[in-house]
C-alpha cells in the first residue's frame, strides 16, 4: 500500500480543521496515511491543543499567513508520502476516497495530478467540479464542468484527462513533484493551482479527474463574500498566469482583450454597485504588473486576511 501525505492549512477556522479532522478518522479503508495541518498564522495560535487532541497528527505552525500557496509547500516540505494529497480544511471526506485516487494513480504512471468530484457540502447531490475546460490564452477563461447541476452521474464518463486539477482536493505524484516543482507563492491566493498544472503538464505528466472518488466542500454556491483582497488577487493573478504561460502574442492579445472588455465592464460594475472602494484596488491590480516582475514575491497588496 502506497504512502500518502495529507496535508491541509489553517487559517483562523479552528472547527471547519476540526471537522476535517474527524472526517478524516472515517477513511478506514486506507491505513498508510500521515495527516499534516500547517496553520498559517492564526490568532490566538490553536497547534498547542491539537498536539494534545490530536497526537496522531503532524502540525506545523507559521508565523505569519503565506496564502495558499505557502502553507500548501510548507505542509509538502514535511510530507513523506509517495503520494501527497492536498485538501482544504474546508471539505469532508468519503471513506473510500483515498484508495481511489491511488489505484487510479498507480494504473496510470502518466497521471501527475488529480481530483475526485467534488459536491457542495451543504447542497446535497449538487455539484461543484467535475472537471475543467481548457484555458483560453486569449482571454484566460475556462469553465468549471458541472459547477451548480444536480449530480445524476450526467457526467461521471469523463472521468480521465481533464483542464486542471481542483484547489480544493488534488492529489499529487512525488515524482511529479520533484520534477515540476512546488506551488508559486507569487500567486498567494487564486490561479496557483492553475499554474502548477501547466508545470505539471509540461514536465511531462497528465491532469486527471477520478469521478467515481467523492469529496464534500462546504464553499457556499454563493462562492464566497467580494472583498477588496479578493478583487486585487483574482485580477492581478488572471494577468499573471497568462503572463507567465502564454506566448509573447497570446499575452499581447489578451492585454487588448482585457483593456477594451474586462476594465470597463469592471469599472461600470463598480460604479453600479457602489463599490467604489474596489476601483483603485482593480488598477493597482493592473499597474502591479508594469512595475514587477511574473516571478516577483512583492505581492502588492497589504494583507490583513
Amino acid at each position: 500500500m502506497k504512502s500518502v501525505s495529507i496535508v491541509t492549512v489553517n487559517f483562523n477556522q479552528l472547527r471547519i480543521t476540526e471537522d476535517l479532522l474527524r472526517s478524516l478518522e472515517e477513511v478506514n479503508t486506507y491505513s498508510n496515511l500521515e495527516i499534516i495541518v500547517v496553520d498559517n498564522g492564526s490568532k490566538p495560535d490553536p497547534v498547542p491543543d491539537w498536539i494534545a487532541k490530536y497526537p496522531q497528527v503532524k502540525f506545523i505552525r507559521s508565523d505569519k499567513n503565506t496564502g495558499f500557496a505557502g502553507g500548501n509547500n510548507i505542509g509538502i516540505a514535511h510530507a513523506g508520502g509517495e503520494y501527497l494529497f492536498l485538501i482544504n480544511n474546508d471539505t469532508e471526506v468519503t471513506a473510500d476516497l483515498i484508495g481511489k485516487l491511488v489505484t487510479t494513480m498507480e494504473a496510470n504512471p502518466k497521471i501527475g495530478m488529480i481530483s475526485p468530484k467534488i459536491h457542495y457540502f451543504d447542497q446535497p447531490g449538487m455539484l461543484q467540479y467535475t472537471g475543467y475546460t481548457p484555458m483560453n490564452y486569449y482571454t484566460a477563461r475556462n469553465a468549471c464542468i458541472g459547477q451548480f447541476e444536480q449530480d445524476r452521474g450526467q457526467y461521471d464518463s469523463l472521468s480521465g484527462v481533464t483542464g486542471y486539477a481542483h484547489g480544493a482536493a488534488m492529489m499529487i505524484r512525488r515524482k511529479a513533484l520533484e520534477k515540476a516543482g512546488v506551488m508559486a507563492e507569487n500567486y498567494f491566493l487564486y490561479y496557483e493551482e492553475l499554474d502548477w498544472c501547466e508545470r505539471i503538464r509540461n514536465a511531462g505528466y497528465e491532469i486527471h479527474v477520478d469521478l467515481s472518488a467523492l469529496i464534500y466542500h462546504k464553499e457556499s454556491v454563493a462562492v464566497g463574500k467580494r472583498s477588496a483582497l479578493k478583487e486585487f488577487f483574482m485580477n492581478r493573478n488572471r494577468i499573471l498566469f497568462i503572463r507567465k504561460n502564454g506566448s509573447a502574442s497570446q499575452f499581447f492579445i489578451f492585454c487588448c482583450y482585457f483593456m477594451l472588455a474586462v476594465v470597463p465592464r469592471n469599472l461600470i460594475q463598480y460604479i453600479r454597485n457602489k463599490e467604489y472602494n474596489f476601483i483603485p484596488v482593480f488598477l493597482k491590480a493592473i499597474t502591479w504588473h508594469f512595475t514587477n516582475k511574473a516571478d516577483s514575491d512583492h505581492l502588492g497588496y497589504p494583507l490583513t486576511r
